[in-house]
């Protein structure tokens, strides 16, 4: 009987594309995945520690398996991912029933982890992508920002880019298994560099891979957006109309004390220079860093209107052991969630009018079902008409309601 596998991600895109990666290893171990817990035979639990709540979150989690460990104590348990490389043989002096740590770092290597526990039999079968629509491609690990507020340095490592090779074998097979769209990943994934291969490159090159019809990425850092990476995919249209683009804040000052390497206008200059090649904008950003006073949250409220993102992902600051930033005294939880309401309120009138603007233009949505999918400008789009999944559809988008546009096929 094949081992059932429940996998349970905390996290970003990285860490669901880590947790691909690691079950692809279990299944070449003769795994097969569930998503009945009461059902499976092991746990995989991926785990995030950029926020704490996040965290909290999958220790909790952890915590809550005692009892389904002791139902049956040949089942297995694994706590892998950012939190794990942060606590790491800590976790297993304070859940005992845990069998197996695997750190963030060790990601590259959890084949031999697995090896070495002797609670699984050798790979026999090798791993292949489970068939989805839209898949993810890990083209580097790691960060070489030291940004005060930031843990990701430490439990992640340096930069270190996946061979472009590697890459376009892993962006094949996925495509060969139903994927239509493919999404790089990385910390600061516009900084790939690969010999003479640079991120727009690779771009263009795995938009080429048949079956391919959409590539995005996630998350550039606004520094290594330049005039000539702009220029090499300017032509592509299968490379989406949208970045993510976190700024963190609106104020040069507390940029700077956030060690973020770039000021407010030039955050800026970037975002102007993508709009006018035609991407849509969509960021992050921290409420209530430690040094933000209320003339530096004024900065990112104008910021945000300059900026006229779609979307943005609010946060309140969340201090992180061993950061700079977290030595320095903390505002009172009102002053965080009122600017947070504050800015929420502010993101969403953006949004609406983001969506408003959509009306009367043609978009290129990738289906995802037969009547919905997503436009290269990362909107949602609902059409009149069946159309196969998987397919590009040219839309003209009549009206918006929320966060959704209703279009009808161009040719109609």
């Amino acid at each position: 009987m094949p081992i059932k596998v429940f996998v349970q991600t905390y996290g970003c895109q990285m860490n669901l594309a880590d947790s691909e990666e690691m079950f692809l290893h279990l299944s070449a171990r003769g795994a097969v995945r569930t998503d009945n817990l009461d059902q499976a035979d092991a746990v995989l639990i991926n785990t995030c520690t950029v926020r704490d709540h996040a965290e909290h979150r999958a220790l909790s989690f952890l915590g809550r398996l005692c009892k389904w460990k002791r139902q049956n104590p040949q089942r297995i348990i694994i706590f892998a991912g950012c939190a794990a490389q942060r606590m790491g043989k800590a976790l297993q002096k304070r859940y005992p029933y845990l069998n197996i740590v695997s750190g963030a770092k060790e990601i590259e290597h959890f084949d031999q982890t697995l090896d070495k526990s002797g609670l699984f039999s050798p790979a026999a079968t090798p791993a292949a992508p489970q068939a989805a629509l839209s898949a993810y491609v890990t083209i580097m690990r790691g960060c070489n920002f030291n940004c005060s507020y930031c843990i990701v340095p430490s439990v992640r490592g340096p930069v270190k880019c996946l061979p472009a090779q590697t890459i376009l074998q892993d962006a094949t097979r996925k495509a060969q298994a139903g994927a239509k769209e493919i999404t790089l990943l990385g910390q600061t994934v516009n900084a790939y560099q690969d010999g003479s291969t640079t991120f727009a490159d690779l771009l263009n090159r795995v938009s080429e891979i048949p079956g391919v019809q959409r590539v995005r990425f996630t998350s550039p850092h606004p520094i290594y957006f330049t005039p000539q990476f702009l220029a090499a995919v300017k032509d592509n249209p299968k490379i989406a109309r949208h970045v993510h683009l976190p700024v963190q804040s609106g104020s040069s000052k507390v940029l700077q004390e956030m060690k973020r390497g770039y000021t407010r206008e030039i955050f800026l200059e970037k975002v102007r220079a993508l709009q006018v090649a035609g991407f849509e904008i969509s960021t992050d950003i921290i409420v209530g860093f430690p040094t933000e006073t209320e003339e530096d949250f004024a900065q990112t409220l104008s910021l945000v209107d300059q900026a006229r993102f779609t979307a943005a992902y609010c946060f309140k600051y969340s201090p992180r052991q061993g950061t700079p930033a977290a030595q320095l005294p903390l505002h009172s939880e009102n002053v965080l969630e009122n600017r947070l309401s504050i800015l929420l309120n502010k993101v969403r009138g953006l949004a609406e009018q983001a969506y408003q603007r959509q009306v009367g233009t043609v978009q290129s949505v990738l289906m995802e079902t037969p009547r919905k999918g997503r436009s290269s400008s990362n909107y949602w789009v609902e059409t009149g008409l069946d159309f196969p999944v998987g397919s590009v559809v040219s839309c003209k988008i009549e009206r918006a309601e929320g966060t959704l546009l209703f279009a009808r096929n161009e040719h109609d």
